[in-house]
């Protein structure tokens, strides 16, 4: 009788151990599954966009469009990205001509109100600007732009030019030189005509590639958006 009880009992604890290493087994299984699914699971590429406005001459009347260009960036960017706007002036190489920076916080709601502050200065800036700067330090202005987006370490990086791209340097600034503009995408924004395009339509044609070169050669990417209607494309990759 007391023989048949111990046999018993073995071989109930054999069965309880075989359950007990199943159930072991599939959890660690369940367990690398989920961690595998995180590993793969790709995180939301951060972008840092820098916004370049022209303020000389005329492009002060269409600061409008470019307050609508920061409007859909700050309702595309999202936490974690980083935003500037800065000013084209006679010396662009200076972070004096930044208007508006920021890196939006991970929490939503002071995410919003980053970019409610952020919007309004912008459009204070916008109000009271009464005249604009006698000249275009297009070249500085791209300079500040990569310095600031190298710096936040973000995958995808922008340089938004909101001018038209005619650059007239004061006496004695130095800007003929090769810029490293590697890995940073540069679009152009509403690239409007002057009055000499008209009489020579190459004219146009030459700065835009003058500056495409530019860009190439210190190893960005070039591109131009002139249909403010489409910023959608601004995002695309390449």
């Amino acid at each position: 009788m007391r023989t048949n009880i111990r046999t018993n009992m073995r071989a109930n604890l054999k069965a309880i151990k075989k359950i007990l290493s199943s159930t072991f087994v599939v959890a660690a299984l369940l367990a690398s599954t989920t961690l595998l699914s995180g590993c793969n699971e790709q995180k939301p590429a951060k972008k840092s966009v820098y916004l370049l406005l022209d303020t000389s001459g005329t492009y002060t009347k269409e600061l409008d469009k470019a307050q609508n260009i920061m409007n859909y960036l700050l309702a595309t960017l999202d936490s974690g990205d980083s935003i500037a706007i800065a000013r084209i002036d006679s010396g662009s190489f200076n972070e004096k001509d930044i208007i508006a920076k920021t890196t939006f916080d991970s929490r939503p709601s002071t995410t919003n109100n980053q970019k409610r502050i952020f919007k309004k200065k912008v459009d204070t800036f916008v109000a009271n600007l009464e005249k604009g700067s006698f000249r275009t330090d297009i070249t500085g202005g791209i300079l500040q732009a990569a310095d600031f987006v190298n710096e936040t370490q973000a995958r995808e990086k922008y340089v938004l030019i909101f001018s038209d791209l005619e650059e007239e340097l004061q006496k004695g600034h130095i800007r003929d030189f090769p810029i490293d503009m590697q890995g940073i995408q540069v679009i152009a924004l509403n690239v409007t005509k002057l009055r000499s395009d008209n009489v020579d339509p190459r004219e146009f044609k030459n700065r835009l590639n003058h500056w495409q070169e530019r860009v190439e050669d210190g190893g960005g990417s070039w591109r131009v958006v002139n249909d403010l209607e489409r910023l959608d494309r601004m995002f695309v990759q390449n």
